[in-house]
């Protein structure tokens, strides 16, 4: 398929952003695009243009749009129940923390909502162990973190970003963090100190630009963490889930972590769902009221969860994601020196930096745009190529070929 060739003017479509510009809170700067229908890889518009969704909603959407088998989970559902809150049990909680605890291999599930929930559930778990598990004095614990992680936006978050974008003018910030750079197992090592309950990293940094840490340094956090008595929290929320060839980014180092944090692909692109999956040794210090959600678990999202499950345990998607890394990684390294100067590839998942002579990142977005292609810029001239896993050869040949195209120029 190709992107629709109709040049007629975009009055509706530019009506209609100008119109959801004037009341929202500016908090994002998305491109000049209102989407009204979505299938598989594609994206129409509003005035009937289709563009190839090359951003797969920050991998929210590993199974395209409007996967049909996730639709029939959806839709079930939605004529029985759709929430009870966890102050009861419904029929799809069982099934949904059992298929996934065995997908990660882990005793128990802690249901959430969005990603940024499941972080600050692993937070207070690797607080709560350090105290409770570990013996770390009262207020006294610390979590490592890598510098350019990228872990949601709640202010606990932020105050350990280096994003000024994200940080400054949120404080003041929780103590407790302690930062050092992405990728270096030595400094890891020399932060660690007994006041330390956890290490929480990002496999990869997709946020920061398809960040691909050295190799070995994921098994070296494992070993680490292991020898000093101290939780590996992998945050897998967009690196996991089949995106990068593998159900979970750390798989490419087989290497366990202490915890998941999963979100994103885990709710089809249909619901928000993420989850805290670890053994019953570390999510067991959790007692009743002492962390929930109202919505965290909902049989909705459990329904759609427990389709997402199943379809990854097929490993369909995990191969379609190793088999396409070959075609990007071939495409994409024909584009160096020609408009742009480095890339990470890693599955389907692509980091391109733009040669600033041919523009920014935002500016290769805007263009791509133009034809029928959509991308997002990241930390300047960074975009991120994130397509979904369902997307065809041939259409993801031609999305490369308008690259190819818009940075030569």
């Amino acid at each position: 398929m190709t992107a629709s060739t109709d040049t007629r003017s975009a009055t509706r479509s530019s009506a209609e952003f100008e119109r959801a510009e004037a009341r929202t809170a500016h908090n994002y700067h998305p491109l000049p695009v209102v989407v009204a229908h979505a299938e598989g890889a594609w994206m129409t518009d509003v005035d009937g243009r289709r563009h190839l969704d090359l951003l797969a909603g920050y991998s929210a959407l590993n199974f395209g749009h409007s996967h049909p088998r996730l639709l029939e989970a959806a839709h079930a559902q939605l004529d029985k129940l759709t929430l009870t809150s966890r102050a009861f049990v419904h029929d799809q909680f069982a099934d949904f923390t059992a298929r996934l605890g065995d997908l990660c291999g882990k005793d128990l599930v802690l249901p959430m909502n969005t990603g940024a929930e499941a972080v600050e559930t692993a937070i207070k778990v690797m607080r709560k162990w350090g105290y409770r598990v570990k013996g770390i004095a009262a207020g006294q614990a610390e979590i490592i973190v890598a510098s350019g992680n990228f872990h949601g936006r709640t202010t606990t978050i932020v105050g350990f970003s280096d994003d000024a974008d994200a940080r400054d003018d949120f404080g003041p910030f929780a103590p407790g963090f302690v930062t050092v750079p992405y990728g270096d197992l030595g400094a890891l090592e020399a932060a660690i100190t007994p006041r330390t309950a956890g290490i929480l990293v990002e496999p990869i940094q997709g946020e920061g630009g398809v960040v691909i840490p050295p190799a070995g340094y994921l098994r070296g956090i494992r070993d680490l963490a292991t020898a000093h008595d101290v939780l590996f929290a992998a945050d897998e929320i967009q690196a996991g889930l089949g995106r990068t060839g593998r159900t979970f980014a750390c798989d490419h180092e087989d290497v366990v972590p202490d915890l998941y944090v999963l979100g994103k692909a885990l709710g089809g692109g249909i619901v928000p769902v993420s989850a805290v999956v670890a053994d019953r040794d570390v999510l067991g210090v959790l007692q009743p009221g002492q962390h929930g959600s109202t919505f965290g678990g909902n049989p909705l999202a459990c329904a759609v969860g427990s389709a997402v499950v199943e379809m990854l345990a097929t490993g369909d998607f995990q191969r379609r994601a190793a088999d396409l890394e070959v075609l990007v990684r071939e495409r994409l390294d024909g584009m160096v020196g020609r408009g742009v100067v480095g890339v990470r590839v890693r599955g389907l998942w692509a980091g391109v930096d733009i040669d600033p002579a041919v523009g920014s990142g935002r500016e290769v977005c805007e263009a791509l745009l133009a034809r029928g292609v959509l991308a997002k810029d990241t930390h300047g001239s960074t975009i991120r190529l994130a397509p979904p896993l369902v997307v065809s050869d041939d259409d993801l040949s031609w999305g490369l070929d308008q690259l190819a195209e818009v940075v030569a120029r």
